[in-house]
C-alpha cells in the first residue's frame, strides 16, 4: 500500500486571504499525489494546539505568527514550510506576498490619479505592514511627494481599543491635507478608515481615497462606499508552499529562504474611482453623481445642487476630467450595468432600472457604445 503523506495545516480559516493559501494548497493535492489532510478550526493568534506534541504526521504548512506556535512547530521535527511574514522561526523556508511589489501598485494606483498628498495607514503588529509602508514612503518621495505616516496599535495586542484608535484616526484624518489617498495595510483597516471618514462626514473618494490589500470580497462589497484593494495573488502562495513541503518530506534539502509571489493588481472600486480634484464644484458635482447616477438623475437634477451655469460646469469638467457632466452620469451607469452583468443573473429590463436608464433599448445602445458589446455579449464573454 502507497504511503500517504499526513500533513497538518495551521491556517486559520476566519479570512480570505488565509482561505485562499487553502485554496492554493488545495490546487497543488488535486495536481499531485493526494494527502491525508488535518484542518483543525483555529482562529487568528490562537494558541499552539495540544494534539501537536504527540501528532505523527509527516509535515506541516503553519501560519507562524507567535512565540508559542513557533516552539510547538519547532519540537515536532518535522519538515515545515511557514506562510506567515512574522518570521518567527529564521531556519525553515517562508512563503509570503512581495509586499515590495504590492506597495508599487499602491503608489501607482494614486499616482496615475493624479493624488500629491498621499497617507499610509498601517498595524504595528505585523511585519508586512511595515514593509508595506516602508516601500511605499519610498516612492512616494521618490515622486516628489510627502507620505504621512499613521501606525495604530495591533488588534492582536490586549491593550487595543477600537474607541481610542477611532479618535486618534479622527484626529489624524482632520489634520490630513485633502484631496489625500491612503493606502491601508490592509482590508480591514481600510475598512475601519471609510467608517471613520464617513462619521466625520469625509466625502470618499472625492476628499479621501482609500486602498486596501487582499481584495477579500465580501469586506469590499459590505464597506461604503466599496473598497478598492490590492489583488495578492494567494492561491498561488499556498500552492508553492504546498510544492515546498511536498520537496522536503521526500527528503530533499530546500533552503530557509523566502519566496516571494508577485500580487495580481488593484481592483478598483468605488472609495478611489477619481481622479485628484482641487476644484471644489466639480468635486460637489461628483460626489452628487456617484450618488444619484443610478437613480435617473440628469444634468437639470445637478444644476440644482451646484451654484454654476451648465456652461461653466462643463468647462470645468473637460479641463479636469475631459468629459462632460453628462458623460460621467453615463460611464458610471455603464459601470453599474458591468458589475450587474457580471455579479447576478438580473434581466436587461432589471438592469435597466437598477443602472438608472429609462428605458432598456438607451440601455443597450449606450452599452455597445461605451463597451463595444451588446450587454449580452458581455455577459457570454464572462
Amino acid at each position: 500500500m502507497i504511503h500517504r503523506h499526513s500533513v497538518a495545516l495551521l491556517i486559520e480559516t476566519s479570512n480570505s486571504y488565509a482561505r485562499g493559501l487553502l485554496e492554493g494548497i488545495i490546487d497543488y493535492v488535486r495536481a499531485h499525489e493526494r494527502w491525508s489532510i488535518f484542518l483543525p478550526e483555529r482562529q487568528r493568534g490562537a494558541d499552539a494546539p495540544r494534539w501537536l506534541s504527540s501528532w505523527k504526521g509527516d509535515g506541516i504548512i503553519a501560519r507562524i505568527e507567535t512565540d508559542a506556535i513557533a516552539r510547538a512547530v519547532k519540537r515536532t521535527g518535522l519538515p515545515v514550510v511557514d506562510v506567515s511574514a512574522a518570521r518567527q522561526l529564521k531556519e525553515i523556508p517562508w512563503v509570503e506576498t512581495d509586499d515590495t511589489e504590492i506597495a508599487s501598485l499602491a503608489a501607482q494606483h494614486f499616482l496615475e490619479r493624479g493624488f500629491h498628498h498621499l497617507a499610509f495607514c498601517g498595524d504595528a503588529g505585523f511585519n508586512w505592514s511595515k514593509w508595506r509602508q516602508n516601500h511605499f514612503s519610498r516612492i512616494v518621495k521618490d515622486a516628489g511627494h510627502d507620505c504621512h505616516i499613521y501606525v495604530s496599535q495591533s488588534q492582536l495586542s490586549g491593550r487595543y481599543s477600537w474607541n481610542r484608535e477611532k479618535q486618534s484616526l479622527k484626529a489624524w484624518l482632520q489634520q490630513l491635507p485633502r484631496p489625500v489617498g491612503i493606502f491601508a495595510c490592509y482590508d480591514i483597516k481600510a475598512q475601519q478608515l471609510l467608517d471613520v471618514c464617513h462619521d466625520m462626514g469625509f466625502a470618499v473618494p472625492e476628499e479621501i481615497a482609500v486602498l486596501g490589500v487582499d481584495d477579500d470580497r465580501l469586506l469590499c462589497d459590505l464597506s461604503n462606499p466599496p473598497l478598492s484593494s490590492v489583488i495578492p495573488n494567494v492561491r498561488r502562495t499556498g500552492y508553492e508552499a504546498a510544492r515546498l513541503l511536498d520537496r522536503m518530506m521526500s527528503g530533499e534539502n530546500v533552503p530557509a529562504e523566502a519566496h516571494l509571489i508577485k500580487p495580481v493588481g488593484v481592483r478598483t472600486r468605488q472609495s478611489t474611482d477619481i481622479l485628484a480634484i482641487n476644484d471644489h464644484f466639480v468635486a460637489a458635482a461628483l460626489q452628487f453623481i456617484r450618488l444619484h447616477a443610478s437613480a435617473g438623475m440628469n444634468v437639470s437634477d445637478l444644476l440644482r445642487e451646484i451654484p454654476l451655469s451648465r456652461r461653466a460646469l462643463e468647462s470645468r469638467f473637460r479641463e479636469i476630467l475631459g468629459r462632460t457632466p453628462h458623460q460621467e452620469i453615463i460611464r458610471l451607469r455603464i459601470e453599474r450595468v458591468k458589475q450587474l452583468l457580471r455579479e447576478t443573473e438580473l434581466s436587461l429590463v432589471e438592469i435597466a432600472a437598477a443602472a438608472g436608464f429609462e428605458h432598456v433599448e438607451y440601455l443597450s445602445v449606450a452599452f455597445k457604445r461605451e463597451v463595444g458589446l451588446t450587454p449580452r455579449a458581455f455577459r457570454r464573454n464572462l
